[in-house]
């Protein structure tokens, strides 16, 4: 999620996360008010400028902590030492640089990479459901609820409209499970039920709560199902 006011400055952020095929955008807004609403959505990541109409960016950061990660970008590199204060995972100054915003996503893909390795979560599959075991804690899941599939590495992210977890599979495996049948793949990193696809784009899929993903183009035909 992106919250920049600067048409100019929000346009180059966008452009930089397209870059990142593993990246989703799931929203870009000019005030941290208008962002307020959208925060029940599954976000990984906030990028945030720091001098903002109304709430300024560290004041939305300090309301968004369940959001595990957050960038600053900002033309004042002495507002640095006052982010960290609010779980900052990096600062960028502005003008963008492309090399330095890529480094930041290589280290955050790292950070995530570790931190759903420590989670230790384990599954078991019913008829109609799956157990994902957190610790002490099982979560039960109906397979119905599942809006899609994302690759990460070794792991694959299961992801409701409430929650996402982390599962130590594959999505080529889980996908080769009677389970998934109705489950297609539409990118390295994504597949999707096919019930759930409302939309389709040359670049992209729309599912129900707007969520929109990418289409890889080894997995067009995949999608030759549902027509244009």
């Amino acid at each position: 999620m992106i919250i920049e006011d600067d048409e100019l400055d929000r346009l180059v952020l966008q452009q930089q996360i397209r870059q990142f095929e593993n990246m989703v955008l799931v929203g870009s807004f000019d005030a941290a008010e208008k962002a307020l609403p959208h925060l029940h959505l599954p976000v990984d990541l906030l990028i945030l400028d720091i001098d903002l109409p109304g709430m300024s960016g560290i004041e939305f950061r300090k309301i968004s902590r369940k959001v595990p990660a957050c960038i600053f970008v900002s033309s004042h590199p002495e507002y640095a030492i006052d982010t960290f204060e609010v779980d900052t995972f990096d600062f960028l100054t502005k003008p963008l640089k492309s090399e330095r915003f890529r480094h930041s996503m290589q280290k955050l893909f790292d950070f995530f990479e570790m931190k759903e390795k420590s989670e230790n979560f384990d599954m078991l599959i019913g008829e109609n459901t799956i157990k994902i075991k957190e610790g002490g804690h099982i979560s039960q899941i109906k397979i119905s609820d599942i809006l899609y599939l994302e690759a990460l590495k070794d792991y694959t992210r299961v992801v409701t409209s409430e929650k996402r977890y982390c599962i130590l599979d594959s999505i080529g495996s889980m996908l080769n499970k009677s389970h998934f049948g109705s489950f297609v793949r539409i990118h390295r990193s994504y597949a999707v039920p096919r019930h759930l696809i409302r939309s389709r784009h040359a670049h992209e899929v729309e599912l129900v709560h707007q969520v929109k993903l990418p289409v890889g183009r080894a997995y067009k035909s995949n999608l030759d199902f549902f027509g244009t």
